[in-house]
């Protein structure tokens, strides 16, 4: 991988009491690093270190570097912030790409996996009999199914569910992230968002 690609990686931030709140790319945590608003967690001993101390290691480190006129850098993949104190949000605003992204883009009662302009968002139990808007009552649906159920409950239509819906537990800001490194396993432990459905979405 060259060095601009390596540049736009993620790199997992922590505040001072070593929660995660975020990520970022490379170039950013170097520049954090380089303003001393960060420094590196060493993945192996848990050492914190400044972009000098950082720079020193990549005579002896193995793994992908950054280059510069100047210095070579071992790709930072935790960084601590040493300023002010961030924490996780406790809530992520409703999409409704977060009921397409917990139900894989895949109808609930057949399992097909149709273009997205095919795709709804369906009530279990009709909203137009007292059916609410949250994770356990809405599901990603076909038009065929959508169609077939119209305002009936799935036995009523004899559709049967794939999976129960039910409320998602994602790690915060990892699930939009498909670069999930190990090094960053021992820091994300039971850090979870309570994912919150609008009542007037779906």
């Amino acid at each position: 991988m060259n060095g601009s690609a390596l540049l736009t990686q993620p790199t997992l931030v922590l505040n001072r009491s070593w929660q995660a709140i975020c990520t970022t790319s490379v170039r950013h945590a170097i520049v954090l690093l380089y303003r001393g608003r960060a420094k590196v967690i060493s993945p192996d001993t848990y050492e914190l270190h400044d972009i000098e101390s950082w720079s020193d290691l990549s005579r002896i480190k193995k793994g992908p570097q950054i280059h510069s006129v100047s210095y070579s850098i071992p790709v930072p993949e935790v960084v601590i912030l040493t300023g002010c104190d961030v924490y996780p949000k406790p809530k992520v605003v409703f999409s409704r790409r977060n009921i397409f992204k917990r139900d894989r883009f895949a109808c609930q009662y057949c399992g097909a996996h149709p273009r997205m302009t095919e795709l709804t968002i369906d009530h279990v139990h009709p909203k137009s009999r007292g059916g609410r808007s949250t994770w356990e009552n809405c599901v990603v649906c076909c038009r065929e199914c959508n169609e077939k159920k119209g305002n009936r409950t799935p036995p009523e239509a004899r559709l049967i569910l794939k999976t129960v819906p039910k409320r998602p537990a994602w790690l915060p800001f990892v699930a939009q992230n498909s670069s999930l490194r190990p090094s960053w396993e021992r820091f994300l432990g039971d850090l979870y968002w309570n994912v919150e459905l609008d009542q007037t979405e779906g």
